[in-house]
């Protein structure tokens, strides 16, 4: 995996991130700060729809998109609605170890036979989904993913701060992407 800054305290957090809503995601997540109070977002967290990940983060803190992979191509409208009318101006990008959109050709008749089983599709509508958006949700490695996408959105909406990160399973951290 590329390197990744883990965060033991404060002084870990570059100082970019020090004093932003990025930095204060990782003290609220990391090294469990003390909740304030939000009336409104200051921080937009796209990560990863699996279930295994849950933040330490107080309420109105963040507007959170989750999709597989961290993957936001298919959901710029909801990020440009955040920036654009939620005024944000921070984004967290988060990916995890271990994720399910890694290799998913490996998964394609568990894919099928899910669907057939458990959604009542025919094996033949199952395969053409599969092979139709198999494509678009594959993310190859956890980590290059993040930097790529991170790439793209600091293109797209240059004036927006945003972090690489990733979650890792196994301690339930947040670590910062080293670019």
């Amino acid at each position: 995996m590329t390197n990744l800054i883990k965060i033991e305290s404060r002084l870990d957090i570059p100082q970019e991130y020090a004093d932003t809503p990025i930095g204060t995601l990782l003290e609220y997540h990391n090294l469990g700060k003390g909740f304030s109070q939000y009336d409104k977002a200051e921080l937009l967290i796209g990560m990863c729809m699996d279930n295994r990940k849950l933040l330490r983060i107080p309420a109105n803190f963040a507007y959170i998109i989750r999709t597989g992979g961290a993957n936001l191509r298919y959901s710029e409208f909801k990020v440009s609605y955040a920036i654009a009318i939620g005024n944000v101006r921070h984004l967290a990008l988060i990916g995890h170890n271990n994720c399910g959109m890694v290799n998913l050709a490996a998964r394609k008749e568990a894919f099928i036979d899910g669907l057939v089983s458990n959604a009542g599709w025919d094996k033949f509508a199952a395969e053409e989904h599969f092979l139709r958006y198999e494509p678009m949700f594959e993310i190859g490695s956890e980590t290059d993913f993040i930097k790529s996408e991170v790439r793209r959105i600091r293109l797209r909406y240059p004036k927006v701060m945003v972090a690489p990160m990733m979650y890792l399973v196994e301690d339930g951290l947040l670590y910062l992407v080293e670019e």
